[in-house]
């Protein structure tokens, strides 16, 4: 199945699977334990693909921390947590929080007198992150349903914004950018995981729906990369990839900064 041009059904198609990986990490046993939406094969992460995507990019201690259910609904690349160099107070949103592992994480770093806001567009992960959350016994955060093109939240409003594996999803990436530069704070930071493509990605693969939805197919070049990054009026991109996740696609680590009033940038 070919990627459809346009942003409506690409959106749903994304929302179908991620509610499919919801309902499978919700439910006991080994469909639970196998559940990974971001990886070429859907709700199902093969041992070949556990490397790559997932829970086990989280240090034991922190996967230790949470509800199983969060840990195992763990759909990304990446570990945003381990980059954002997050501090007590602080106020973060996750673009695509899905179970909410990284939401739940952050809240524990920021503490109580922080807050983290997780926006997703799928009501099965809503209600999965919240169980996670009460499980967790976590307080110091705030559910959003939403797009990541069009945040539900004031200008300004967080210290940093943090994703895990889910910018490449969106079929309009420079408008998601600009959403988060408009509700950082000034000097506030961006600190996501995220696949970059190779820039000799085949046309094959962005045409394929599959590679779409896992996290291959839409992602962008580091060069273009950057390129929406500082014409969303970011600064200070840094972008470093960490592992293959695909023949022609790696994970990375990607932080910008919002510029402080007193910056002559």
């Amino acid at each position: 199945m070919s990627v459809p041009t346009d942003l409506d059904q690409l959106r749903d198609a994304v929302r179908e699977r991620y509610a499919a990986a919801a309902t499978l990490s919700s439910q006991d046993g080994c469909c639970a334990s196998d559940s990974d939406c971001c990886s070429p094969d859907a709700a199902v992460m093969f041992d070949a693909q556990r490397a790559s995507f997932g829970a086990s990019l989280y240090a034991g201690e922190e996967r230790d921390e949470l509800p199983d259910a969060a840990v195992l609904a763990s759909l990304g690349c990446g570990n945003p947590i381990a980059i954002a160099e997050l501090h007590e107070g602080e106020s973060v949103l996750d673009l695509g929080s899905g179970g909410g592992l990284d939401v739940l994480l952050s809240a524990r770093r920021v503490g109580p007198t922080g807050l983290v806001y997780g926006l997703d567009m799928t009501d099965e992960m809503l209600d999965l992150a919240r169980r996670n959350q009460a499980e967790a016994g976590v307080e110091n955060v705030q559910w959003l349903k939403g797009t990541i093109e069009q945040i539900p939240l004031p200008d300004e409003t967080v210290d940093v914004v943090i994703s895990n594996c889910v910018i490449n999803l969106s079929g309009d990436k420079p408008q998601v950018l600009r959403e988060a530069a408009r509700v950082l704070r000034p000097g506030g930071r961006f600190a996501v995981s995220d696949v970059i493509a190779d820039p000799d990605m085949d046309d094959a693969t962005r045409a394929d729906m599959a590679q779409w939805t896992g996290c291959i197919g839409g992602a962008l070049t580091q060069a273009e990369f950057t390129a929406v990054l500082t014409d969303a009026g970011l600064v200070d991109v840094e972008i470093r990839q960490t592992h293959r996740v695909h023949a022609a696609a790696a994970s990375a680590i990607i932080r910008a900064a919002k510029p402080a009033p007193d910056s002559t940038r």
